[in-house]
């Protein structure tokens, strides 16, 4: 039911920021914004959760802890570019949204790069010679 309060709240965002929108629209900015974070902060709790569950599982199946740590950052950068890209592009700054998420993207990239080459090296080492 942690969706409907939510949705509830950015609903109800929403509309005052349609209301604010016209006469102050710095302070509809500010309340999209801290709407976002709420949002945010209010779901943290489960991503601990399923980190937490990740981590279990990851042990149990003997999986490097590297491996489940570098694909938890990724995951950590894609979610934080693309907040920071949708408030920037809400304050009207496409350009800069544009290479917020370029800027996530190449980090993921520069992120992978152990776990690609570790995996072709495995790769590598099953094929005959």
């Amino acid at each position: 039911m942690e969706i409907i309060q939510v949705v509830g709240l950015g609903l109800i965002a929403t509309f005052l920021i349609l209301v604010i929108k016209e006469q102050k629209p710095v302070f509809a900015f500010l309340l999209a914004t801290f709407t976002g974070v709420v949002i945010f902060l209010s779901i943290v709790g489960k991503i601990a959760d399923v980190i937490t569950m990740l981590t279990k599982l990851a042990d149990k199946a003997q999986v490097n802890s590297i491996f489940l740590e570098t694909v938890l950052k990724i995951i950590g950068v894609a979610y934080i570019a693309e907040f920071g890209a949708q408030v920037t592009r809400d304050a009207g700054q496409g350009s800069i949204a544009s290479k917020i998420e370029l800027a996530g993207k190449i980090l993921i990239m520069v992120m992978a790069i152990p776990v690609i080459t570790m995996m072709i090296e495995t790769v590598v080492k099953i094929l005959p010679s």
